[in-house]
């Protein structure tokens, strides 16, 4: 992190940030003088995370908003708050997601993983997008993972799949952020307003620790020798507040260098037909 980077008056929104890389992102972002808003689903936690976060950076203006992102109805509202509640926003931070290592429905009767981790990064920042051009230069991170290498989209029915398989399913949610990532960067030109996607290596936090018997073991097993929070989020930080990237969108970071994605990630008709079927879903659930 570049402690000489200045973020005093600038508003940032994270989502997932009761813990995990979520958390020391909001950390490391209140060190550099911003004013945090931190998203979590549990009321007492997010108080308790605030509490936390003031007493060790100092820095009072840390707020809590609560949601369920996995709902499309939670999220309107909670974009909706803030638009209420704070005049600017030049950072959103899309960082709350989740490993199902069985099959289960959100509230609006999608596949988990698809809701939460991606449709809720689409709907919120779509949501959002009047806010960050007006508060430009803004940016937009969305954090993605490696996982996505391998992933395909399947763009006639992601959020019902005929037959499931945890971790291909959440590599395609990972593959979702990237392609959403660069068709939000290509409508953005000239806006002022950047986004880009990252991935934060696999880190030592409680993911995968939701899901019971040995998907659990597996990942406690496996994240001994994980990266530590602080070490995941650091390019978190270094896209949402380093000069070096000033201007730069439509890229995928890994470690603070810009780097290829997938090859099906480039695939221009794929970043179209993702954003037209999530404005359809969404439509579904949240008429306008």
């Amino acid at each position: 992190m570049n402690d000489n980077v200045n973020m005093t008056g600038k508003t940032v929104l994270i989502t997932g940030a009761t813990n995990g890389i979520g958390k020391e992102a909001a950390r490391g972002l209140a060190k550099l003088g911003a004013r945090v808003l931190i998203v979590g689903r549990n009321a007492q936690k997010c108080a308790e995370t605030v509490a936390e976060l003031q007493r060790s950076t100092g820095n009072q203006a840390i707020e809590a908003l609560t949601a369920d992102l996995s709902a499309m109805a939670e999220v309107r509202r909670l974009a909706d708050e803030v638009k209420a509640r704070y005049p600017r926003l030049e950072v959103l931070i899309n960082n709350a997601g989740a490993y199902f290592s069985k099959r289960l429905t959100s509230a609006d009767g999608y596949e988990m993983t698809f809701a939460l981790n991606h449709l809720s990064y689409f709907y919120l920042t779509t949501l959002l997008l009047d806010l960050l051009k007006a508060s430009a230069p803004a940016r937009i991170v969305n954090v993605s993972s490696e996982a996505h290498q391998f992933a395909r989209l399947n763009l006639v029915n992601p959020h019902k799949p005929p037959v499931y398989s945890g971790f291909r399913i959440y590599g395609e949610s990972k593959l979702a952020n990237i392609v959403f990532t660069y068709e939000l960067a290509r409508r953005l030109e000239g806006t002022g307003v950047t986004a880009n996607a990252m991935h934060p290596g696999f880190v030592r936090t409680g993911f995968g620790r939701n899901n019971a018997g040995l998907a659990s073991k597996l990942f406690g097993f496996m994240q001994r020798f994980a990266l530590t929070p602080e070490q995941g989020a650091d390019t978190i930080i270094y896209l949402a507040s380093s000069p070096e990237v000033e201007g730069v969108s439509g890229k995928y970071f890994v470690k603070r260098k810009a780097k290829p994605s997938s090859r099906a990630s480039y695939d221009q008709q794929t970043w179209e037909g993702l954003w037209t079927l999530s404005e359809r879903l969404i439509a579904e659930k949240q008429p306008v």
